[in-house]
């Protein structure tokens, strides 16, 4: 099977990458080849473009075709007319990565299914995932366009922390300084590691099957935000982490661009059945729990004191943030 990426070495896309060149896929990834933290890996056909340029991908990919086109980096609408164009007639799947912040929120009826309706007023973001699956869909309708539209959750990996400050929260719980989470705690979040993802997506990878559907992909392990930042921390070597709660609405009234990710996602429960892509992909199952994912990711950061990055930033906010807090809620 012939596969082509558009980016590659996201923290989704590389673990995908390197399953499928080992599952033997003929692999072309197509970047600006800019990254060094996350590889193309060894066996794929790496073509140097830049997509926001597409007459340069036109250019490296001259007339080849694929049994599957995905691109990794498309987050409007133009954006995804550009693939349209250039993909016409050259694929006969193309995958759209949209995500689970499109499902409509807070939930009515738990677990998400793919049929769950799709609305978020809150995320520019998640709005524009939206208008991209609802312009796919008329693509299909109208021309036959062999789409498939998948929607990742909460997904990481070594290199990342599950929290908007990274690892500045991490350097409060070390210092013994205060850190936030929203709500009272225990808003239940799903965190999903990207080999375990990448299990599900290349079962995907030219199937028939999978033609003008929408799968979600993610872990079934369900944990509440106070267990997730006391997993980091324990991984992190502190016994004990100061947890302040903060309704998301006073955080989005100090940092919109953080309330808005909230409001329109993190701030409410979520759990999934991924019953169907289980179906098609009879072998996935995520087998990474959190608990394991934190302990890697420390490890990384801690292999190398250069990566532990602090934004003073972030320190400033989350001491505004407590002290108006402790202020309206004295002996919070």
């Amino acid at each position: 099977m012939k596969v082509l990426f558009i980016g590659g070495t996201g923290i989704i896309s590389s673990a995908c990458a390197e399953l499928a060149v080992q599952r033997g896929i003929e692999l072309y990834v197509v970047n600006r080849g800019r990254s060094s933290a996350r590889p193309v890996p060894e066996g794929a056909h790496h073509l140097v473009a830049d997509i926001r340029r597409p007459e340069t991908v036109a250019q490296v990919l001259g007339r080849m075709h694929f049994d599957a086109v995905v691109d990794w980096v498309v987050y409007t609408p133009a954006q995804l007319e550009v693939d349209l164009e250039l993909f016409r007639g050259r694929a006969h799947q193309y995958v759209f990565i949209s995500s689970v912040s499109v499902y409509h929120k807070p939930v009515l009826t738990l677990p998400i299914t793919e049929s769950t309706p799709l609305h978020n007023p809150y995320w520019e973001y998640s709005r524009n995932k939206i208008a991209c699956e609802e312009r796919l869909i008329r693509a299909y309708q109208e021309e036959r366009f062999p789409m498939t539209i998948v929607r990742p959750g909460h997904t990481y990996d070594r290199m990342t922390l599950p929290f908007w400050a990274g690892y500045t929260v991490v350097d409060r719980m070390r210092k013994g300084l205060p850190v936030i989470v929203h709500g009272d705690g225990t808003t239940r979040w799903v965190l999903t590691h990207h080999r375990d993802f990448a299990k599900g997506f290349v079962g995907l990878l030219g199937n028939p099957l999978a033609l003008s559907q929408a799968y979600h992909i993610t872990s079934d392990e369900s944990l509440t935000w106070d267990q997730i930042t006391q997993y980091v921390a324990r991984a992190a070597g502190v016994d004990e982490v100061d947890i302040v709660h903060v309704p998301s609405e006073l955080i989005n009234a100090y940092d919109p661009d953080w309330g808005a990710g909230l409001l329109g996602d993190f701030a409410h429960s979520v759990a999934f059945d991924n019953t169907k892509v289980k179906q098609l992909v009879p072998d996935f199952v995520a087998t990474t729990p959190f608990a394991q994912g934190a302990r890697e990711i420390m490890e990384w950061f801690d292999t190398d004191p250069a990566r532990h990055v602090v934004d003073p930033r972030w320190h400033e906010l989350f001491d505004r943030i407590i002290e108006a807090y402790r202020g309206a809620f004295p002996g919070s």
